[in-house]
């Protein structure tokens, strides 16, 4: 389904839109609806990670788990320079 919207361009942004649709030989409208496309993906993206951010901080601050600083940086070195290494237990 179609939804039609009105969008209320600056002027300096309307000129750039139709300079950029004759050099990529778009439509303006189809450019517009990319660009919206495109930032409620990336939106969305950051929406998710939020979640999951906040969701291990809940879960931190029930269960007390972690690592230290130190022993991530020791397994990441550790993954960095190729060696099998074993993921780090959580702890209290």
């Amino acid at each position: 389904m179609v939804n039609v919207a009105a969008v209320k361009l600056e002027e300096d942004t309307k000129e750039l839109l139709e300079l950029l649709s004759n050099t990529r030989k778009r439509s303006v409208n189809w450019m517009i609806r990319e660009a919206i496309r495109e930032y409620a993906q990336r939106e969305g993206e950051k929406e998710k990670l939020r979640q999951e951010a906040l969701k291990a901080w809940m879960d931190y601050s029930v269960s007390d788990l972690h690592l230290t600083h130190a022993e991530a940086d020791a397994w990441l070195a550790g993954l960095e320079a190729g060696e099998p290494v074993e993921i780090p237990k959580c702890h209290v």
